[in-house]
């Protein structure tokens, strides 16, 4: 079989839900088919901005169903994998590569502190409960703990540990793992980051919420970083960092929800207690789009 390699533009993909919270599966095909034709590379249902944190199992599922079905090997998928107990966590793994993903996107939230040896135990086991491309992610801004180098040089032991999502947003710590790991890990810039400093660590692609809004200039991004066209990159990436500076100041959700209802897509609001976008963050989401030519209203 050939080694699958992932790399470009796959956006965290939101999950649809009425005002019932049930699964919106048409709105959802809808989104996956719209992105593909715009061109991404792949596409990452159930991280961050697809609420994966918030979803029991069966709507788990049935995203990840809904997702495969509409991308219909056209892009490869790349689901998360987000589960507070490593029985849990491998239970998930392993039913999700059943249904036919690409690649695990693995994520550990946690509760109650825990060790450097307690993750290394955690996401090893994910690994060796599939037989597919893993790829780690952490959010120290939202978990009790972060990988270190050690712990990361222990994990990439793994065979098919081979990518790492890091949305700490520290440059500096990914040049640091970029030279203690780099040959045996590739880097996705987070949103969190600067894409394109990422891309110039010699980093593989950007999985994050923004590119559900603005596919085509993500896309557009990528490709000069590619072609190391460096000053147009940067004076793209200039163009688009006020979506990622709205994203920091309101929820990854909320405002990626905001932003596709704007262009057209009911995906509706997220999950309850998250908040939804307010008429101010609504008003700047707005702008942003506007500016960027991502809105025809």
């Amino acid at each position: 079989m050939k080694e699958k390699f992932f790399s470009g533009i796959y956006p965290y993909i939101v999950t649809p839900f009425n005002d019932k919270g049930h699964l919106k599966e048409g709105v959802l095909g809808d989104l996956v088919d719209h992105l593909i034709h715009k061109g991404v590379h792949g596409l990452t249902p159930l991280g961050s901005t697809g609420e994966g944190a918030y979803l029991d199992w069966p709507t788990k599922r049935r995203v990840i169903e809904v997702v495969v079905e509409a991308a219909n090997g056209r892009v490869p998928v790349i689901a998360g994998v987000n589960n507070l107990t490593t029985h849990g966590a491998v239970y998930e793994a392993a039913e999700t590569e059943q249904l036919g993903v690409d690649g695990i996107l693995a994520v550990l939230p946690t509760y109650f502190p825990i060790s450097d040896q307690q993750v290394a135990a955690h996401f090893k086991a994910i690994a060796r409960a599939v037989s597919c491309p893993v790829v780690l992610y952490t959010n120290p801004k939202f978990a009790t703990w972060d990988f270190t180098i050690d712990t990361l040089k222990v994990l990439v032991e793994e065979n098919n540990i081979r990518y790492l999502k890091d949305a700490s947003g520290n440059i500096g710590k990914l040049m640091s793992i970029v030279t203690a790991v780099g040959d045996r890990i590739k880097i996705f810039s987070a949103s969190a980051h600067i894409p394109m400093f990422v891309f110039m660590l010699g980093g593989v692609g950007w999985m994050a919420g923004p590119a559900c809004l603005i596919p085509e200039q993500s896309i557009t991004l990528y490709e000069m970083a590619c072609q190391k066209r460096w000053e147009e990159a940067l004076n793209l990436q200039k163009q688009l960092w006020p979506l990622n500076v709205a994203f920091q100041r309101y929820s990854l959700a909320a405002c990626v929800k905001a932003g596709l209802e704007m262009q057209g897509f009911p995906v509706g609001v997220p999950l309850p207690p998250q908040k939804q976008l307010d008429s101010e963050g609504k008003k700047i989401v707005e702008k942003i789009l506007r500016d960027l030519g991502a809105l025809n209203i």
